[in-house]
């Protein structure tokens, strides 16, 4: 996916107007420069961190018809900056480049990814559809988010067979996660975004980034990112942000401004800066976990590997012996949560993760006792097997190995 082109014009940066390029740009190259193409002409390099939390202006008859502008449709506000709670011009180069990789109009930052997801929902409840279909597993506390109905909202949890019978008139969004958290699961886009009809489908692309798919051209509305992840790269960076057109942006900027959940601007820096080498690592840390899956599924220590057919560095993996035991043995790599960092993480999702979501339903849709999620980094992978074979303990006789499920592991 990275080699494609984009097929629309990029934008400049929010804050700085002039004519936009109409040529398309590879994914690559948009990942360095969407967000930036108005440094060259300002005599910037770098991108600059605006911290002000407010701006002066002294013509208060003036701010009060952009606000009241802002009130109607939720677009951006012409002109300087008025608040922080309302747009940051630091925060706007990375949504305007998030928006460039995903290739929708448009994408809205917000302090973490489950305040994404939590402003989706107020806007779809809002209108009086508080009905949510959506598909297992999701990562665990979108479901608890869901499940226990936080906000006013009802989920029907269906498989992707079933969500078109599971439409209601009061049903606001349908929601999937492809690949998985952490199964690995993936669902046929496409179709989905077919079953859900008229309503929206939001589809979290957390764990494949737009370097391996972009939901969008296949149907889906709304694109959900824990920008913590790959976005950010570096494990440094708490921040969600949902992609989707600019209608819908205006909305969930509007219950953004409303709720507070704002993105730092140094987060909005720094997942600037993690865009820029976003493809490089997908690619580098895809081609470890690709030659790690293959290995763990020939170990007879192992009883079945999950790699996604689309790739990526994400894998999970059932043992044969104790999971807890192989957490407690890693010492290069780290037994923690989160994932898409640099370095390479692992973590038992029934105790973490998704500890929160009712232990039935976890076992149901394939969150085994015995599986652990790894997201692997861009470490040499010599050392990354040496570190997870002596984790895994002496090797038994083997009469058979692991499965691997998914496709073929060729790097």
């Amino acid at each position: 996916m990275d080699s494609a082109r984009t097929d629309t014009p990029h934008d400049e940066a929010r804050t700085a107007s002039g004519a936009p390029a109409t040529a398309p740009r590879a994914l690559a190259t948009e990942a360095v420069h969407a967000g930036r193409d108005d440094l060259a002409r300002q005599g910037l390099h770098a991108p600059p961190i605006d911290l002000s939390t407010t701006y002066p202006s002294y013509d208060s008859r003036g701010e009060a018809a952009r606000i009241d502008a802002f009130a109607a449709t939720g677009a951006e506000l012409d002109g300087p900056p008025v608040y922080g709670r309302l747009g940051n011009p630091t925060v706007a180069r990375f949504e305007t480049a998030l928006a460039r990789l995903e290739g929708t109009e448009a994408s809205v930052a917000f302090a973490s990814g489950m305040a994404a997801l939590t402003a989706v929902l107020l806007v779809r409840a809002s209108l009086g559809l508080r009905h949510v279909v959506a598909v297992r597993p999701l990562y665990g506390c979108s479901d608890h988010l869901l499940t226990a109905g936080l906000l006013g909202s009802e989920v029907t949890w269906t498989d992707p067979a079933g969500i078109a019978d599971a439409l209601r008139p009061d049903t606001g969004l349908v929601m999937v996660e492809s690949p998985a958290n952490p199964t690995l699961a993936e669902v046929d886009l496409r179709a989905v975004a077919h079953a859900c009809g008229s309503v929206p489908l939001l589809a979290d692309n957390t764990f494949a980034t737009p370097v391996l798919q972009r939901p969008a051209e296949q149907g889906a509305r709304l694109v959900l990112h824990s920008a913590t992840k790959y976005l950010g790269g570096h494990g440094d960076v708490m921040a969600g942000v949902v992609a989707c057109d600019e209608e819908f942006a205006g909305r969930l900027r509007q219950v953004r401004f409303a709720t507070g959940g704002v993105l730092h601007p140094l987060a909005g820096y720094l997942l600037l800066r993690g865009l820029s080498t976003l493809p490089v690592r997908v690619r580098a840390a895809s081609a470890n976990a690709a030659e790690l899956a293959r290995r763990l599924a020939a170990d007879p220590r192992v009883a079945r590997v999950h790699y996604p057919r689309i790739g990526g560095a994400m894998i999970a993996f059932e043992v044969a012996g104790d999971p807890h035991e192989v957490i407690a043995s890693v010492r290069l790599i780290t037994p923690a949560v989160s994932l898409g960092s640099v370095d390479t993480l692992i973590q038992h999702p029934a105790s973490i993760s998704h500890r929160i979501v009712d232990a039935d339903d976890r076992r149901g849709s394939g969150v085994s006792d015995r599986l652990l999620r790894m997201s692997v980094g861009l470490e040499d992978i010599e050392d990354l097997w040496a570190d997870l074979d002596r984790a895994l303990g002496e090797r038994a006789p083997a009469s058979e190995t692991g499965t691997l499920s998914g496709a073929s592991v060729t790097g």
